[in-house]
């Protein structure tokens, strides 16, 4: 019996509730950590493109601070080339505001800005830093978005200067994005990683169950009387409840045999004495005596090998070998009906063991084949093999057939029922047939009478092996 995970893991089974939960739980932090990681990378290289944007109005700010001393604003391209090329996404203006008035003028701008000019950050959605730089995301010339930092400087009697730089913003859209793309391959990476890791934690942290099963399926078969093993402290206890569950169900057992026992002993002298008394009286009211002695007899036997059945019935780790017990019945009736000189023939296509006591298929298949002897003309055959229409648990079928006149449809469950007997002329108590019927559902098969192929009856035992 192997342990494995099931082929759907669906949430009716614990590795698959374990190994799901597992994975959804490991999506959700992966996704939260994208999330975050990828926020936290942009506000950098924001910060970083901000940064480089602020060392071009620094030295825009310090031109500017030169006219106090008489010089002109020649910033040119700032060591950027991007300055020179029209509408590049790169740009750079000054615009002096006057005191008097408050009119703005362009006193010097890139090449890059052509003919246009910048939008300014007043009263826009802008971050302001400690030294008065706002910055944000406006549209430049050729509907570009661009990232904006501009700065006021106060001159005093020289009046006063806006100074803006503005980089192309797809340059942080484009880092951003190779960012992401490198954190979705990493993180799709960890989370394979990480599923597979699951699916080992899964595997390993149900292994003691998976060894508390073999062990079990070991006491079912009869290989072991206890589950043994050394499990885990979450599972040790489970697996000593189980053997204590075994030990007090083959105790009561043993009890109800010995009960059983008792019972039989208790009741066959007192039957023994009636009938023998009866015996010895003439007369119809000894012979009433005698016959209905004799079926109590009979019935109290019946129920007696019923109740002991049942109890073996329900212990586990029962297995028989069939083949033997088929070998010892076929010497005893070969001595039987030798003087009707019947031939016995045996077919065994199946190495199953049966999953029950050895009694209880002695009995069964040797009332099927007793009564196949009574009515058969010259030849009695069994077969035994793997039952082919069993689904769930494997099942192995013991057909007995007989060459004699066979038996009508309308009689045969008549046939089945305890006590009847269908022609008195034939040796038997009518309970043969009756005790293989309830034997077989006692330990989940069954029986049933059809047509043998060899002219007779053919009886169909179905029960279930390993």
């Amino acid at each position: 019996m192997r342990f494995r995970l099931p082929a759907t893991l669906t949430p009716r089974s614990l590795a698959g509730r374990l190994f799901l939960s597992a994975v959804v739980l490991s999506g959700l932090v992966l996704v939260t950590a994208a999330t975050i990681l990828s926020a936290i990378n942009r506000r950098s290289v924001e910060a970083a493109f901000d940064e480089r944007l602020k060392l071009y109005l620094k030295v825009l700010v310090a031109d500017v601070a030169s006219l106090t001393d008489g010089g002109n604003v020649e910033p040119g391209n700032l060591g950027e080339p991007q300055f020179q090329i029209p509408l590049s996404g790169w740009y750079w203006q000054i615009i002096r505001i006057e005191r008097a008035n408050g009119a703005t003028n362009l006193l010097r701008a890139s090449r890059s800005l052509f003919s246009a000019r910048l939008p300014s950050l007043v009263g826009a959605d802008a971050n302001a830093s400690r030294s008065d730089f706002r910055d944000g995301y406006v549209k430049g010339p050729g509907d570009k978005r661009i990232r904006l930092v501009e700065q006021e400087i106060d001159l005093g009697e020289q009046n006063r200067f806006v100074i803006s730089v503005a980089g192309n913003a797809e340059e942080i859209a484009d880092e951003s994005r190779r960012f992401d793309f490198t954190l979705v391959i990493i993180l799709t990476i960890l989370s394979i990683a990480l599923a597979v890791s699951a699916l080992f934690q899964v595997r390993f942290g149900l292994e003691p169950l998976r060894r508390l099963i073999q062990s079990l399926g070991e006491v079912r078969t009869g290989q072991k009387e206890h589950v043994e093993g050394d499990f885990p402290t979450e599972v040790a206890p489970l697996a000593q409840e189980l053997n204590q569950l075994l030990d007090v169900n083959r105790e009561i057992v043993a009890r109800a045999r010995g009960q059983v026992g008792n019972l039989a002993h208790a009741l066959k002298t007192p039957l023994s004495v009636l009938i023998n008394e009866a015996k010895a009286e003439p007369g119809l009211l000894a012979d009433k005596v005698r016959e209905q002695s004799v079926v109590m007899r009979d019935q109290v036997q019946y129920y007696l090998d019923r109740a002991r059945a049942a109890a073996r019935a329900v212990t586990v780790g029962n297995l028989t070998d069939i083949e033997p017990v088929l070998r010892s019945l076929i010497r005893a009736f070969e001595k039987i009906y030798r003087d009707r000189d019947i031939a016995f023939a045996t077919d065994i296509e199946t190495e199953r063991r049966f999953r029950g006591e050895k009694q209880d298929l002695e009995e069964m298949l040797g009332n099927l084949v007793d009564n196949a002897g009574k009515w058969a003309h010259s030849k009695v055959r069994v077969e035994i093999g793997d039952e082919p229409d069993s689904q769930a648990a494997p099942m192995i079928h013991l057909i007995v057939d007989d060459d004699g006149p066979g038996l009508p449809e309308s009689a045969r469950i008549e046939a089945t029922k305890r006590g009847r007997r269908l022609d008195e002329t034939k040796p038997g108590s009518g309970l043969g047939l009756s005790i293989v019927v309830d034997l077989a559902a006692l330990y989940g098969g069954s029986l049933s009478l059809g047509d043998s192929p060899l002219g007779g009856l053919r009886a169909k035992l179905v029960l279930p092996a390993l």
